[in-house]
């Protein structure tokens, strides 16, 4: 049997995180779906379409990594992709607390559905996409934290905003 699993987030932008974790679970499991959330408490600066072509772009050479936008609740789209993993991003102590508390409510809907936590490799354990966006509006380069696609995608979105 394959197994499929599903790495949720926001993705505003994706980052060099992000593509740590996608590219080592994609070692792991059969098939990823990078699922792109919308989230309406948020404002995203990019809207959902343009974060998932960001991410496809992102990931066009790992061959078992797919990008899809969703929303809802996250066990139901799983479901719906027969995913039986959810793989999470852990960078610091301060995330696991949040993380740990989604892992039992995504197990109490979905008892089915494990999830996994992966930490990123050490020079990326700092990077955000909230800190990528500021320096990136702060006119700062973001070359070390995102691929040259989202740094070309947030140049002309910051710019376009100014």
């Amino acid at each position: 049997m394959r197994t499929v699993a599903v790495y949720p987030g926001s993705f505003d932008p994706i980052t060099n995180g992000h593509l740590d974790v996608i590219q080592r679970a994609a070692t792991i499991f059969d098939r990823m779906i990078v699922a792109v959330a919308r989230h309406t408490e948020k404002t995203p600066t990019f809207t959902v379409q343009e974060r998932v072509a960001l991410g496809r772009a992102a990931v066009r050479n790992l061959r078992n990594v797919t990008v899809d936008g969703f929303e809802g609740l996250l066990v139901n789209y799983a479901r719906r992709k027969k995913a039986t993993v959810v793989v999470r991003g852990l960078r610091a102590v301060s995330d696991f607390e949040f993380e740990f508390q989604m892992a039992l409510v995504n197990r109490k809907l979905g008892p089915q559905i494990e999830t996994i936590f992966l930490v990123p490799k050490f020079e990326y354990i700092f990077i955000s996409s909230r800190l990528v966006k500021e320096i990136a509006q702060l006119g700062g380069d973001v070359s070390d934290f995102v691929p040259i696609n989202v740094k070309k995608a947030l140049r002309h979105k910051l710019v376009a905003s100014r």
